[in-house]
């Protein structure tokens, strides 16, 4: 028998996969946050290594839902099994949990503020305004011809005015889309 053991790593305690993914929901927003989770659990951590970490990035991206959360039970998964999902999915959702309870009884509280509900209101016309220049620039861009306006007419009628279902009306003008905007050969009829 060979003196030589490998010993196996120690299991990553629940706590810290759970401190670790509490902190790292309480300070994100918006995004971002698969480069902090690789720096956290394989640079300053070392539980992953970066081979075993960048296949649960690809299958996070993969799969439906939101992809920080994904890759919070990939990690917990790899660390601890079904534990180790728990603690880092609950620790990654708790902290925003709460902050949105609070900020909803705060909303609550200053709602009858007049000065804030004329904020409000100016912040709801900026973002509709932001929506419909985003619109009108999508449409100016689509301006290319016949087929597309009539596409683009079709689409606002069928959901806007007829109020069809939105998946059978992109199921349909979808190919539509695809097959004006697909580029033809050019004859060369000389």
């Amino acid at each position: 028998m060979s003196d030589f053991v490998i010993e196996s790593p120690k299991p990553v305690p629940l706590f810290d996969i759970y401190r670790v993914f509490f902190w790292i929901g309480v300070f994100s927003f918006g995004g971002g946050l698969v480069p902090w989770m690789q720096r956290e659990v394989v640079t300053v951590r070392g539980w992953m290594k970066n081979e075993d970490f960048l296949p649960g990035v690809a299958l996070a991206q993969v799969l439906p839902g939101v992809n920080s959360t994904n890759l919070a039970v990939f990690i917990g998964q790899h660390l601890r099994g079904l534990p180790g999902v728990v603690a880092a999915l609950s620790g990654m959702l708790t902290g925003p949990f709460f902050i949105m309870i609070v900020a909803m009884y705060v909303y609550h509280a200053v709602l009858d503020i007049k000065p804030l509900q004329i904020a409000m209101t100016g912040v709801a016309a900026a973002a509709i305004g932001m929506i419909l220049r985003t619109g009108m620039s999508a449409v100016q861009a689509s301006l290319s011809g016949v087929l597309p306006v009539t596409i683009m007419l079709a689409t606002f009628v069928a959901i806007g005015v007829l109020k069809w279902p939105l998946i059978w009306v992109v199921a349909i003008m979808v190919p539509l889309s695809i097959a004006a905007a697909w580029p033809r050969k050019k004859s060369s009829n000389a």
